[in-house]
């Protein structure tokens, strides 16, 4: 486990890029393994490839995703409903393996 400071995450891909990295990689293989794998991986590639993440204090982190996810997607046919739940299951499951990851479980 990475010592956590929150003022280096300010430059996080220079401080941090293999945790955020793993971070990311841990939430996929999750939701792939509980998902349909065709949607979660449009998700991946086509939308949190733009989220930026951010520690929000007390150990608690954000994702912020581009504007409009759903008219990002192609590739993939789901109902908008459906993709808004997988979507936001997904950045959960990213938000807790940064908790894990920093150490702030």
């Amino acid at each position: 486990m990475v010592e956590f400071d929150p003022e280096k995450f300010e430059d996080k891909y220079a401080n941090y890029f293999p945790e955020l990295q793993q971070a990311y990689k841990n939430a996929f293989n999750r939701m792939n393994d509980n998902y349909d794998s065709e949607l979660v991986h449009a998700i991946d590639q086509q939308v949190l490839n733009e989220s930026e993440p951010f520690y929000e204090g007390d150990g608690e982190f954000r994702i912020e995703l581009p504007d409009e996810p759903y008219g990002r997607l192609s590739g993939v046919v789901v109902e908008e409903e459906r993709f808004e739940q997988v979507l936001e299951r997904h950045v959960a499951e990213i938000e807790t393996e940064l908790k894990r990851i920093f150490g702030f479980n």
